[in-house]
């Protein structure tokens, strides 16, 4: 598969037409119907079910949508970096999930494009699972994981920041009476609780002998859409600190679990795999942030 014909196939799967596909690829409509179906035939798969007017993907063209993709992606940004002379430029593309912790490296990565304007920034939002996956599969460069994960496979900076899980709540709330609420308080209350952390079991141990009594409405990937749920003195999110939207700043609260659960931050990064000089730079600064005993 040639990257200039994963390029054609990109642009009629986002037209969903060939005539408007070859337009905007500047190549006549002919040519381009005869490089993809060499590509059907090359891979041995039909990638388009083709109608009058349009077209639409197959299984194994949605399939090759999402591959073709990271591909060009990579190339691109592969020639970009290589390209990059004396002046710092490329792409730094971080995956990370919610949480206030990551500061730090929004900081770093906003005064580095001030000094390098033709570095550019990529933010990829997901949890730590999805962040993994990210990373093994060549779309980030670096990811941010929250919690106890296996570090083995990469390289890895620990971050001096951890998250502390919480609840939150409407003001009005009977709950927010407290400084901090255990178990017993959340006791058939409706609970929306991050899915990863469901998954994990990561609240067995808090809610003890109580945990046939807590009421998990739902799981959320991302908190911004929970909190619309949130309703006084019926349902709730079990969330981190410091997440709530601005829009809500005057609705909402948060009350941290007792006894307390906090998540470590870590950044990782593949092995044997050379950084850009983006990258690299990237690397060097957030070090330079760090408590000696953290760098050491």
């Amino acid at each position: 598969m040639e990257l200039r014909v994963l390029r054609y196939f990109l642009a009629v799967a986002q037209q969903h037409n060939f005539t408007k596909a070859a337009q905007q690829l500047m190549i006549t409509q002919p040519t381009l119907s005869k490089q993809i179906s060499d590509l059907e035939r090359e891979l041995g798969v039909q990638l388009f079910v083709r109608s009058h007017h349009n077209v639409t993907l197959t299984d194994k063209g949605r399939y090759l949508q999402d591959k073709a993709a990271q591909i060009v992606k990579l190339a691109d940004q592969t020639k970009a970096n290589i390209s990059a002379n004396q002046t710092v430029s490329g792409d730094i593309t971080l995956g990370v999930g919610e949480g206030i912790g990551v500061e730090r490296m929004m900081n770093v990565l906003n005064a580095l494009t001030q000094d390098y304007p033709d570095i550019t920034i990529h933010l990829v939002n997901g949890n730590a699972s999805e962040m993994e996956w990210a990373l093994d599969n060549g779309v980030v460069d670096f990811a941010v994981l929250t919690g106890q994960r296996p570090l083995e496979p990469y390289n890895y900076l620990q971050l001096p920041e951890r998250e502390q899980w919480g609840v939150m709540m409407h003001k009005n709330d009977t709950l927010a009476s407290k400084a901090a609420l255990g178990p017993e308080d959340l006791v058939y209350r409706k609970l929306m609780v991050s899915q990863e952390a469901l998954e994990e079991h990561r609240f067995k141990d808090w809610w003890g002998n109580l945990s046939s009594r807590m009421h998990i409405m739902g799981t959320f990937t991302l908190v911004f859409n929970a909190q619309m749920l949130i309703v006084k003195d019926q349902s709730c999110v079990i969330t981190f600190d410091r997440l709530i939207n601005s829009f809500k700043k005057d609705e909402l609260t948060f009350r941290p679990l007792v006894p307390h659960i906090t998540e470590p931050l870590t950044l990782i990064w593949q092995k044997n795999i050379a950084q850009s000089k983006a990258g690299q730079l990237f690397l060097r600064r957030l070090r330079s942030t760090l408590p000696e005993e953290v760098t050491d």
